[in-house]
Formats: structure tokens, sequence, C-alpha cells
């Protein structure tokens, strides 16, 4: 891609700027924080190419789209993944699960800064700069990663709601009951997105309460936590969770949610000044958003690394169980801890849900360039979830060994999609015509490439291993390597689709 004058880029901008702005209200209604306008909320004075001083209360007014990003981090599969590292590695996987939080943190932060930049989200991004055909493949492989997710959430809360009404409710009607969340949904858009970002942080204050609840009842090992963060340890019987750990936290559909929701605040991709000023908030936001939830892992972590590791129940550990072993293990006390964990289930499962549906609809409408009404699109895309979920929930009711080999295929297939969410995301938040001034440089976009390459190495490792396992027959075998080398070869297309170091080498866009 060569590097347009600067005026061209500018107009570029601003025609994506009030584009843009058209469709958000699709999805949010007039509760903007209207940043740049000069309205009743907040009025900024000065030069628009320089960054204001800090200020508490504009960090305020810029909170929220990052905790609603942090959620990615505590729906019921990374919960999962955080007691079974805890129960079969002990402390040991604490110092990956930081450094996965650092490696999340740093690609929400791009989501954010393409988001703002540009003034349109990831998906309508995509739908724009790539071919039709690849564009439509990205949304395939995003709704696949979202179905798989919103699966795992669903069950989360529907094994919560099963605890928490002592059997009465099954899985099935937990998964119905959950389903109707995309109603509370809707109904909590038409109060304003700062009333829906209320409602997430009080999601989240449940799960911190819960699990922090657990951690003090049980009481780990101040010591071994601080040697498990601080001193890196891995042994071979516990890789599986360790690559758990770095898949569970780095989401795909995460990375488009992001970028549109930091549009919920009004920012001008024309002054620069402005855009700095988000940017740089969004940083702190996103950073003690990830702070929070990476302490709510902890607890989760280090309660089941004290009360199962080395014990014979470690390796049958799974959200459908965790409850009643940590109810055998720990007793009642003042308040059981069967239901303290069920409630943290609970806020852990609705919420992500509730993100998934938000998600749901920015790919869907991104990709597709929907226009429909809100409850229309969000029926939609909610079912594209729920229906395999209630299928999933019948067929397994009950059935841990089940549940468990389950979990396995959607870990493998949403790790499946992160090179196609994460990939697009460097080459396009580096690509000047996009981002002008803001693009990342080489230095960022080399730190960032190398994250790309192990999580993407850490997910080819999974698929090797399970797929070695799971495949037999000459005629699977033979689909499964076919597959495979289409997967990597349009990989391989992604990476070098106008990417600027590929382009230094002959490389040309494939249009």
């Amino acid at each position: 891609m060569g590097s347009p004058p600067h005026a061209k880029n500018q107009n570029n901008r601003l025609l994506n700027f009030v584009s843009a702005q058209s469709t958000n209200n699709d999805y949010f209604d007039d509760d903007y924080l209207s940043l740049d306008t000069g309205s009743s909320h907040t009025v900024i004075d000065g030069d628009d190419n320089i960054r204001p001083p800090f200020s508490w209360k504009k960090l305020w007014q810029f909170t929220g789209p990052g905790f609603l990003m942090s959620i990615s981090f505590l729906d019921p599969g990374n919960l999962e993944g955080d007691l079974q590292a805890g129960a079969i590695a002990g402390y040991s996987l604490l110092w990956l699960l930081l450094w996965a939080m650092v490696m999340g943190l740093l690609i929400q932060l791009l989501s954010a800064r393409i988001g703002v930049v540009t003034g349109k989200h990831m998906a309508e991004i995509c739908r724009d700069e790539y071919p039709r055909w690849a564009s439509f493949l990205l949304w395939c492989m995003a709704e696949l990663a979202l179905i798989s997710a919103d699966i795992q959430e669903v069950i989360g809360s529907a094994i919560a709601i099963n605890i928490l009404s002592n059997g009465v409710v099954p899985l099935w009607a937990g998964v119905i009951i959950t389903a109707s969340d995309c109603f509370l949904f809707l109904f909590l858009e038409n109060y304003g997105v700062r009333k829906l970002e209320a409602v997430f942080a009080v999601l989240i204050a449940t799960m911190a309460l819960s699990f922090a609840w657990m951690f003090a009842d049980t009481k780990p090992d101040a010591k071994q936590l601080l040697i498990g963060l601080l001193v890196p340890k891995l042994r071979r019987k516990t890789i599986q969770q360790a690559v758990g750990v770095v898949g569970c936290v780095i989401t795909p559909h995460n990375v488009f949610l992001y970028s549109a929701l930091v549009q919920s605040r009004k920012v001008d991709p024309t002054k620069k000044g402005r855009v700095q000023e988000a940017l740089y908030y969004y940083t702190i936001e996103s950073s003690i958003a990830v702070f929070v939830t990476f302490m709510i892992n902890l607890c989760v972590t280090t309660v089941f690394a004290k009360g199962f590791y080395n014990t014979k129940e470690a390796n049958s550990l799974g959200l459908l169980n965790a409850g009643q072993y940590l109810q055998e293990r720990y007793g009642g006390g003042l308040f059981p801890i069967l239901y303290i964990w069920g409630i943290g289930l609970l806020a852990a499962g609705q919420s992500s849900t509730l993100t998934g549906t938000y998600a749901g609809q920015f790919i869907m409408g991104g990709f597709l360039d929907l226009r429909m009404k809100k409850w229309l699109r969000s029926l939609i895309t909610r079912s594209c979830a729920i229906v395999p979920t209630i299928i999933v929930a019948v067929v397994y009711n009950r059935s841990d060994a089940s549940l468990d080999n389950l979990n396995e295929w959607l870990n493998v297939l949403q790790g499946m999609q992160i090179p196609f969410a994460l990939i697009p995301l460097l080459v396009l938040v580096a690509d000047e015509q996009l981002m002008g001034v803001f693009r990342i440089g080489p230095h960022y976009a080399g730190i960032m490439w190398i994250v790309a390459a192990l999580v993407t190495a850490i997910n080819g490792y999974v698929l090797v291993d399970f797929f070695s396992s799971e495949v037999k027959g000459l005629v699977f075998g033979s689909l499964v390597c076919s597959v495979i080398v289409a997967y990597a070869a349009f990989i391989l297309y992604l990476i070098s689709y106008g990417n600027a170091w590929f382009s230094r080498f002959g490389f040309k866009r494939l249009v």
C-alpha cells in the first residue's frame, strides 16, 4: 500500500467517521458521551492537535467499554480453565496466567486503537478492506468462534442455575432461562449505554465478591502463590493446562467487540488531540479492568490449587461437579461454598452471554452490512448460539465425561479461529492509509507479531495433539489434512495481504 497525501488521508478518515456515526445509531441510543461537540456532557477547549492534561472526571467518562471487554476473561470457559489449572498444576501456572492477561491487554488496546482512529469497528473495516470472498470467510470464522464460546457460556449459566436451585432446574431449562437475556439486553439498551455498563459493573463486582470470599475461606498458601507468579515453571504433565490458560484469554470475537464498544464515546478521528486523549484514557481503563479480572482468575486458580492439587479428584474436575467437590472439601461455613461458587458462576455466565449477544450484532451487522431493527438482529444472532446450545444441553444433560469432551472440541474450535481475528487486526492497525499517524510503528508491530506467533503456535500444538488422538481412518484423515492445508493457506494470505513488511520483498496486495 502506498502512502497517500495527508489531505486525502484526512478526508478518508472523515468519511469513515461520518459513516460510522450513522451506523452506530443502530447499536447505541442517544446516550453518548459526546466528547467533541461541545454538548452539555463535556466541553473540550484548546488545540485539537494536543492531548489535554489528565482529568479524573474525563477518565470516569471514558470508563465502561474496557470493563465490558474484560468480561471475556471471566466467562465460564475461563473459570473451567482456571480450576483445572489449579487442580492439576497447583500454583505453578500463575505466571503464565499473568502474562496471558498482559498479551490479552495488548491485543485489546490495538482493537481500541483501530476503532477510535477510523470511527468504524473491525467487522466493518474487514468488509471494506478485503475482497468479498475473504470477508465472507472471516465472517464465517468469527461466527464459529462466537457460537462455540456462547455454548460454553450458556451451559455455564445453566449449571449455575442448576446448583442454586438444588438440582430442581435441569440444564436444558437453564439454557432456556439464560436465552431470555437477549430480551433483557434489548430492555437495557433502551435506557442508554451507561446503564448497560452499570449492570456489567454489578456482575463483575458479584464475581469479585464471590471468588474473593472463596479465597478467604480456603486460605491458599501465600508463599506458594508468590512463587507461582514470579518463577516460570512448566512441567510436561501440565502442558495441556498451560495451553488452556492462554487459549481462554485470547478470544476471537472479543477483538471485534472492543473496536465497536469504544465508539460509544464520540471522538472525532480527524482531530489528533482528541484521538490521543481517547486512546490514553482507554489504555488506563482497560489496564484497570484487566487487573481486576486477573485477580478474579487468580482467586479461582489458587482456591482449587489449595483444595485439589495432588488429589484423586484433580483430573475429574469440571464446571458441573466443581461446586459439589468444593462443598465436600470445605463444608458449609457461614454460607455454603457451593452456593458462593454458583453465584459467581451465574454472574460470569450471564455477563458473558450478554457480551456475546453484543458481539454477535456487531459481527453479523458489520460483515454483512445488515440494516434491520435491533430486536430482530439480536434475535437472529442469539438464535445462532441458543439453538445448538439447547440441543447440546439435552444430549449431554448431567454427563460429566460428555461435557468435558464437548468442551475440548469447543476449545479447539475457538483456538482455530484466533488467527482470523488477530492477523487482520495486526495488518490493518499498521496500515498507513487506514490509520494515518496512528498506525503502529515497526517495533510495536514486531512485538505484537511475536505475540500473535506465540498464540498461533500454542493453538497449533492443541490442534495437532487433539486431531492426532481423535482422527482415525484414511478417509477422515485425508479430509482433515485437506482442511488443514486450506486453513494454513488462508492464514498466509491474511498475513501477506497489504502487509507493509511483505511489500518490501515484492509481495503485493492480492485483490
